[in-house]
Parts: structure tokens; sequence; C-alpha cells
């Protein structure tokens, strides 16, 4: 689990604020003695009065947020997520192969299929004899249901084997993962409770103002019901997150522990999720937080809740900013209604039978507008993004000195895979063991690729355990491997591969061939077929 993301191409950091550790440390605080209050002698000056007077008058001009902050409380949770660290990923080899155990360097010739070999050895030998470490971290999120519906962010649930939520009450319930989106960094919580739950609802960042005050609320370094309060520095900001960035600034102090916390306005609407920080050296708050804007969240969000996942509209083109110098080559400098001089995103290619190409769109396009907002080449991504694939958007562009109008379908990204049925509808039995080759195999579900850190484009069949002396173990498969071929028949099930197996023992094989992935890449296993029947 990650705490903390460092930009390739700022020189300065932006971490993320997680929290892994922070239950092992404690804050101690210490009252500072009380010194001698100073007593004023005689009667008050003009100065004195004067300057009493204006302290009143800006104290009066101060908002009250006591009040405020009563009625939101409730409704931010702490998230404590548990997980465990495995002795092969905590303790990382050295590039001669050593690791902090002693050397392990290897006696066959760089690249030989025998350093492979050696190289395989050693890391089953480190890596699987040993217990992991259980380590804790916490992090902060709202309720936005009364039936348990709990937002955060991806990255306080990442790799988590459980998750638990607690009230301001101090109530705690355990918390499954509905979704999780790791490209926009948010996740969807959902708890059991045997009462309606406070909530809040979803502002619209959009309205929101630069200068506007804030609060945040949540759990930074483990001391929950934390607020702080702050106003709104700067909008649609780009920190070289992801590819869509679009972030509030705000100067609400906000440290570890507060990601996936609210930020609110003061109608006590959400209109941010507190990701990230601008940190110095110790990557503490120094005034410079961004969040997530909640009409970004919003679609997201409701996609989680609906599928588990995110499917988001694609062009089929490569595109990049406008210059200065871009439009003035190519006489695209000259205002146009309700856009600014000179902006837009330029085509740079496009994709052989994608989208853009069914649609006409040419190299060297200019796109100006997206159902009627103005785009550059940083804010045609998130745009994008926010609509579905099958949907019809319509686009201004500027193509050889004239605007046009185009519509186009959006398509789904190739690359992008939607998690298998069984992530949202895991079938009757999920868990099947396989007694004749000594596997224990489940389906990949949301929790398992938590769990394992696994990708949402990974399929497979999930290796749950691996029995001592089994036909598995002894061609070196372990719990976390993914089995992704039968032979050359793709399995995505338990029952998919029990298939598969009958049929080799219907044509008297001896052993089947297993098309295996593990932290090492892909191989082939070829397993031999002992003669205890299948059982679940």
């Amino acid at each position: 689990m990650s705490s903390s993301l460092l930009s390739s191409s700022r020189p300065w950091l932006v971490r993320l604020l997680a929290c892994a550790g922070l239950v092992a440390s404690s804050v101690q605080a210490q009252d500072a003695a009380p010194g001698p209050s100073p007593v004023a002698e005689g009667p008050p000056s003009g100065g004195t009065v004067a300057t009493a007077t204006r302290a009143a008058h800006e104290a009066a001009m101060m908002p009250g947020f006591a009040a405020l902050v009563e009625k939101l409380l409730p409704a931010v949770v702490n998230i404590s997520v548990s997980s465990v660290i495995h002795p092969d990923t905590s303790q990382p080899e050295g590039p001669d192969g050593s690791t902090p155990s002693g050397p392990q360097s290897s006696p066959f010739p760089p690249g030989s299929p025998l350093e492979k070999f050696f190289h395989d050895y050693l890391h089953h030998r480190h890596g699987d004899g040993r217990p992991g470490r259980q380590v804790q971290a916490l992090g902060s999120g709202f309720i936005i249901d009364p039936s348990g519906v709990v937002v955060t962010n991806n990255h306080v649930i990442d790799n988590a084997q459980q998750v638990s939520v607690t009230l301001s009450d101090g109530t705690e319930y355990p918390a499954s993962i509905v979704g999780r989106d790791s490209k926009e960094d948010l996740a969807v919580l959902q708890v059991k409770a045997d009462r309606p739950l406070p909530s809040v609802p979803l502002g619209h960042s959009d309205e929101a103002r630069i200068g506007d005050w804030v609060l945040a609320i949540g759990n930074p370094f483990g001391l929950s019901g934390t607020v702080t309060a702050g106003i709104i520095s700067s909008r649609k900001r780009n920190v070289d997150h992801g590819l869509y960035d679009d972030f509030i600034q705000t100067d609400a102090a906000i440290n570890h522990g507060n990601s996936g916390g609210p930020l609110f306005n003061l109608k006590g609407e959400v209109i941010g999720i507190n990701t990230l920080i601008y940190g110095g050296s110790g990557g503490d708050s120094i005034g410079i937080g961004f969040a997530i804007p909640s009409d970004d969240a919003r679609g997201i969000i409701s996609q989680l809740r609906q599928t588990g996942y995110v499917r988001r509209g694609w062009l089929g083109v490569r595109y990049q900013d406008v210059t200065r110098s871009m439009a003035e080559d190519l006489e695209f400098h000259k205002a146009d209604a309700g856009r600014e001089r000179g902006t837009g995103a330029i085509v740079a290619s496009v994709d052989r039978d994608g989208p853009a190409q069914k649609a006409g769109l040419k190299v060297g396009d200019i796109l100006t507008v997206l159902n009627g907002q103005p785009v550059t080449g940083q804010t045609l991504p998130r745009l994008v993004a926010g609509y579905q694939p099958g949907e019809t958007v319509h686009f201004t562009l500027w193509r050889r000195g004239n605007y046009q109008k185009l519509d186009l379908t959006l398509g789904k990204n190739p690359e992008e895979k939607d998690p298998l049925p069984s992530d949202t509808h895991p079938p009757e039995h999920p868990v099947k063991t396989l007694r004749e080759l000594g596997l224990k195999l489940g389906v990949i579900d949301q929790a398992a690729r938590t769990q394992y850190e696994l990708t949402d484009s990974q399929r497979g069949v999930l290796v749950m355990r691996v029995y001592e002396g089994s036909p598995a173990a002894s061609r070196g498969l372990t719990e976390g491997n993914l089995i992704l071929q039968v032979g050359q028949q793709e399995v995505n099930t338990p029952e998919a591969l029990q298939t598969a197996l009958d049929r080799a023992r219907e044509m008297k094989r001896t052993d089947i061939l297993l098309l295996v992935q593990d932290k090492d890449g892909l191989r082939w296993v070829a397993v031999p077929l002992g003669d205890q029947p299948s059982q679940q």
C-alpha cells in the first residue's frame, strides 16, 4: 500500500494521503504550563479602545462553523484497512539477487535458462515458507446514502484484505468493496447497519468559486473527527496525477489520513473528495491540498454502485494542446464566440477503424467544443470520459480555415476490459477443490483483486491454496497464481477448468498443461494427473 506519489514531471512532490502504519504510532500532547495573566491597570487608552473595537468587528465578520460541523460529523467515517505484506514483496532483491538474509548471486551465466531456474528457485524458497506480516492503515470516507453507502479514495482500500468503517459515535461495521476506479482514485463501500445511517449530499462543485469557504473533515494521523477550515485556492488544477486531473485546490489543512474525506461548502454539501497534498520533505500539510470535484465524481460513483466498475467513452485519436505558435501557423488565432482565442485540441493521429475515423475526423483537425463545452488538450480526456460508449457527442472543430460540426458515436476502449460476470454476480459454487491436482480454486472477484494485487483487466482462475505434496506443489504453483488456459483453451471459472480436466482424463492423458501467470510473468506447466476424484 503506497503512501506517496512522486510526480515524474514535476520538481516537487505530490503525496497521496494514504496512512500505512499510522496505527503503530501514537500522538502525545503535552499541555504547556499556563503563564501569568497580564492585568491592565488604569483606564484603557484611546488606542486600546480602538484596537478592541476593531478586533470585535473582525471577529463578527468571521464565519462560525460549529452548528454546521455538528450536523456533518455523524456522516464522516474512519476507514480501517488490514492487509498482509509477504516476505518476497516486503524484502525486495538487490540487483545481484541478494536479500536482507544474505547474498544470493547466481553461479550461472546472465540470461541463461539455468540462471532463470536459479532465480525462480530462490523466489519460491524465500517467499513461500514464511508467513506474511499483518499491517493496518487508516483513512477517511463519508456516507452518501442512509443504507450505508460510503465513498472514499481507491488508494485508501488498495490491497485491503479487510475493511471496517467506524462512525463518529464509535460504532464499527465491517465493510465490503462495491467497486473502485483506480484512474479517478475513487471507491464505494457498503456497510450493513441495523438502522438508517446519517448521510450527506453531493453538491455541485462547478458552482464553487475561488475564495469560497470550505471545511475538510477526516481522520488525519488517526485523529478521528478532525475539522479544518479554509478557502478554495484554485480550480481545475492539473498536477500530473493522472489523465483526468481536474482538482480543486484548497488551503484547508489536509494531512495523511484525510484521504477519501469530504470537502464541504457552507451549505453542508460535499463538493470534493480530499485526495492529494502538495508536501514538503515530510509530506505534511503546508496549505496546498487537492480534492476530486464532486461533479467529476458523481457519474463515477453512480457507475460503481450499479456495476462495480467504470466504462468511459473512447474517441480513438491521439491529440495534444494547441500552442500559440500552432495557432498562428494554422491561422487558428481568430476569436470565435464562446471560446478563448486559439484554444483547442489538435488531432495528431486517428486509430484505424476507431470511432473518430468512422465519423470522419482527420489528422490536423482542431477540436474546440464538445456538447457546448470548450475543450483543450488538457480537458478533452476528462470530458470524453464523462460519456458512455455508444453515446453520440457533438463536436465543433476547425479544419483548414473553417469551423465545422461533427457528430461522433463514442466507442469502448479495446484496452479496457469489463470485469468478469463473477465480479458482480458470483456463481453458486465459486470455490472448488481439485484433489487430483492438489489445488483449491476460486473466481477473481473484487476482493481477490484487492488481496492479490490484481489489475482490473486480469483474467483466469485464481489459485487459492496449493496442498503440500500435491502434483501442483511439485510444479511450483503457489497461492495467488492465475491459471489462464488448459491446453490452448481459455478458462475463467473453476467449473471450466474442471470440465477441461475431465476431458483430459477421458482422453487418457497422464498430465494436464496449464498456462500459469505469477509475479514473474507467464509460463506453461505440465501437472501430473492423480487418481483421486474432484471434490467441492
